[in-house]
């Protein structure tokens, strides 16, 4: 009904909003995510992120995605609310994945292992939870939306530290994965190569 309203509003022909979002009010919420992705693309040059640590250049990045919200918060408020029902979760999820690999990308981030599906789930949470506060905070500024966001990337920050630290520990210790096949199944005999 919305739709059709905005449709009407424009001066489009009646029917313009199964032609240009058949899936409806989600399609239109899917589009003005890309669209804000897109943009916030736009600002985010190499010129702008060049010296900043990369802590920096995330938080810088993520403020830009919120910022492109613009005058358009109560649109937000809904679009996530609609987000939330049943049949529009894995939509949101998706959103929140193609916002965090834009943002990934943007900064120059490369990585191609595992790095680059932890590196995005990761920051898709950080995303979403920082949202919320964005949308909650009436202040001027948003001062409270910015420390939350500066809390949760300095989380983020120490759970890497501690995997790296993790890691380094452990990297000369028998993996564990093997130590229990071979308990299971014992050590492996080689094949013999049929005569």
């Amino acid at each position: 009904m919305t739709l059709r309203r905005a449709v009407n509003d424009t001066d489009l022909p009646d029917g313009a909003e199964e032609l240009y979002f058949p899936g409806g009010p989600l399609e239109v919420i899917r589009f003005w995510s890309s669209e804000m992705d897109h943009r916030t693309a736009g600002h985010l040059t190499t010129e702008s992120l060049r010296g900043l640590r990369v802590r920096d250049r995330v938080a810088r990045a993520v403020l830009a995605r919120l910022e492109a919200l613009g005058g358009h918060e109560e649109a937000a408020r809904r679009a996530v609310s609609r987000l939330s029902l049943p049949g529009a979760v894995g939509q949101a999820t998706g959103q929140l994945w193609a916002t965090s690999d834009m943002i990934w990308r943007a900064i120059g981030d490369t990585s191609t292992d595992g790095n680059f599906y932890s590196k995005r789930a990761i920051l898709s949470g950080v995303i979403g939870t920082t949202l919320l506060s964005w949308l909650s905070d009436d202040g001027e500024g948003k001062t409270k939306a910015r420390a939350f966001l500066d809390a949760r990337i300095a989380d983020v920050m120490q759970f890497e530290n501690l995997k790296r630290d993790i890691r380094k520990r452990t990297e000369n210790m028998p993996n564990p994965v093997e130590v229990l096949g071979r308990l299971r199944y014992g050590k492996r005999r080689k094949r013999r190569q049929p005569p």
